[in-house]
């Protein structure tokens, strides 16, 4: 991002999590094990399997003749849930079904093979994991390929694998699908807020792309691990395609958490902080985690979307007013990033932007 310092986006060299699980240990390493509740478990707060993610249907809010009813479906799920399936997007399946099979074949490469893309020191994209700043830092139950897609100028050609053959060609096809997607969405969720319904997606045909390829093995104690520890994304809004047939992500919602059940052809939307800003606090950028299975893989490809570095995040104008103030504080692209890469790992990002 040529927004972001580049000795803020970085990570440290950590073991292969893939490679340690094919050796089958019996215990997960002490360094994984996430113990919060005093009984060997991750639980902290209860699972709810009763509870769904809102269902959006894309063709609904194109549609004239539906599209306000879908609208109040959306304004629902960003407002109360702050994340949604969506279906009938107008995503091929087979870009879908292409994405899926060259990153299952990217990671089915022997180690030594996928290290030809691997991180280099200091910097997050290439083949690794996410975020490790200190050698003591608990470590999440994945493997990752971390890539910048949009805009072409931001690509690190060197880290695109090329092998397998095709996955450069598919990964810039479905980086463009994204996009159309993502500046769909948008113009739905402006709209959804009341505002004209290019005010904001427009700055995210200018914005900058990141798709962030996860890899979850097989893990001996999985309710000791998680995948990916809760947070909320620093994105305008977050993609998700689901490989497995299984659920692996999580929401929390009123203190439960919620699993996304796997649909055949759709892609998970969820609220990003700069939308939450930008709504003035109406919409919410959720809490979210990953977990993982005892017998099963589970692969994600995740596209992080943020609008136009030359525009500065900050609530909407029309959102201020009549009796509304502004709860977040405007900051340049490059203010808001520093902020985020500055903080600590347990501090609340979101509560240091309030006004």
């Amino acid at each position: 991002m040529d927004s972001i310092p580049a000795n803020l986006n970085s990570t440290l060299s950590v073991p292969s999590v893939q490679e340690l699980s094919l050796q089958q240990p019996e215990k997960v390493p002490a360094r994984y094990i996430r113990d919060h509740d005093g009984d060997g478990t991750i639980g902290t707060f209860p699972s709810d399997p009763s509870l769904r993610v809102p269902l959006i249907d894309i063709s609904k809010l194109v549609n004239v003749e539906t599209q306000d009813d879908e609208l109040q479906k959306l304004h629902f799920a960003c407002k109360d849930w702050g994340v949604f399936q969506m279906v009938n997007h107008g995503v091929s399946n087979t870009s879908l079904e292409n994405m899926r099979n060259q990153v299952q074949q990217f990671f089915e490469l022997p180690f030594q093979e996928k290290t030809r893309w691997a991180q280099k020191p200091g910097n997050l994209e290439g083949y690794g994991q996410a975020f490790v700043t200190s050698q003591d830092q608990k470590l999440d139950w994945n493997d990752m390929m971390f890539l910048s897609s949009l805009p072409i100028q931001n690509r690190k050609l060197d880290l695109w694998p090329q092998n397998p053959p095709q996955f450069r060609e598919t990964l810039e096809r479905y980086s463009e699908d994204m996009r159309e997607l993502v500046i769909s969405i948008v113009k739905f969720i402006t709209l959804s807020l009341g505002l004209k319904d290019t005010e904001i997606s427009e700055n995210f045909r200018e914005g900058l792309y990141n798709i962030r390829m996860n890899f979850y093995p097989p893990c001996p104690e999985p309710e000791r691990v998680l995948g990916i520890v809760p947070h909320a994304d620093n994105s305008g809004i977050t993609l998700l395609l689901d490989c497995g047939d299984f659920p692996g992500l999580q929401f929390l919602k009123d203190q439960k958490w919620v699993n996304i059940e796997p649909i055949e052809g759709a892609i998970v939307a969820n609220i990003g902080q700069i939308i939450e800003v930008m709504s003035n606090g109406i919409y919410k950028a959720p809490e979210h985690r990953a977990i993982v299975n005892k017998t099963k893989e589970r692969i994600s490809i995740v596209t992080f979307c943020y609008p136009s570095p030359h525009m500065d995040i900050g609530p909407s104008e029309k959102l201020i007013g009549e009796g509304s103030v502004a709860v977040y504080k405007n900051l340049t692209h490059a203010e808001y990033f520093t902020r985020f890469f500055n903080r600590e790992l347990d501090e609340s990002f979101i509560d240091s932007l309030r006004v």
